[in-house]
């Protein structure tokens, strides 16, 4: 804790965060005003964090262009920040039974976010359903989903929030130079619990499938599951703000 009796807004964005995800299945992540207006509040400055240039790359050594910087972790949420180079994109993942909050702390970021509809249905019921030929053997990793749009984001701009049910899908851009976002998934990842990260590969516009539950305005797209791509990892540095404690 800071000297001074001062509490660090990292701090009280920890607290909050932890009362907010207590029963995180009965949690309406919209609802969280008080986290969501401390998260507005957050900037590089207050995790001692100086926006950056790219670092010089060598070829022989190269090293990745998005970091993370790991801060807390409870069985209910974890945060961290990630830092991307100019032009570093994390591939479109999922985050699967979990609540997210993306609060950018410097540059700017596009966000192209998805929702899963179901998967490719039986081959019978292929033939009016417009599935890709090619890819029925491999139909358990082939999903429809709803394409909700890109939305780009900056310092000054408010969180982007995910829930299990929407938006739960999602690709990250740098735009412009490096970006760095603040960021709350609650649960955190665990795959012994069934929240492992997953990859997806957009294939192709679905023609003239429109749902009747959703919007006509919504484009629908086939995700196709794949492995983490070659050209992606994600390093790690040490997170030097002011400490949480839990």
């Amino acid at each position: 804790m800071p000297r001074g009796n001062k509490t660090s807004l990292i701090q009280k964005l920890a607290s909050q965060a932890s009362l907010a995800f207590k029963d995180v299945n009965e949690s309406n992540i919209g609802d969280n005003k008080d986290l969501i207006a401390l998260l507005n509040q957050v900037s590089a400055a207050d995790l001692n964090i100086a926006p950056r240039c790219n670092p010089s790359r060598s070829k022989s050594t190269p090293k990745p262009t998005v970091t993370y910087m790991h801060i807390c972790e409870t069985p209910s949420f974890s945060m961290g920040v990630f830092l991307l180079d100019s032009g570093a994109t994390i591939p479109l993942h999922d985050h699967p039974g979990m609540h997210g909050m993306l609060k950018v702390l410097y540059g700017q970021v596009s966000i192209r976010c998805f929702d899963k509809l179901d998967k490719v249905p039986d081959q019978a019921e292929s033939q009016t359903q417009f599935v890709p030929p090619l890819q029925l053997l491999q139909k358990e990793s082939l999903w429809r989903a709803a394409l909700r749009g890109r939305v780009w984001y900056s310092e000054d701009s408010g969180p982007c929030l995910l829930t299990p049910q929407r938006e739960n899908l999602h690709q990250i851009d740098a735009v412009d130079g490096p970006a760095a976002f603040f960021d709350i998934l609650a649960p955190p990842y665990d795959p012994d619990d069934g929240r492992d990260c997953h990859y997806y590969k957009v294939l192709q516009t679905v023609p003239g499938a429109v749902r009747k539950d959703e919007p006509p305005s919504e484009e629908e797209r086939w995700l196709l599951e794949i492995p983490q791509p070659d050209d992606f990892w994600c390093g790690g540095e040490p997170y030097p703000g002011p400490k949480v404690s839990l």
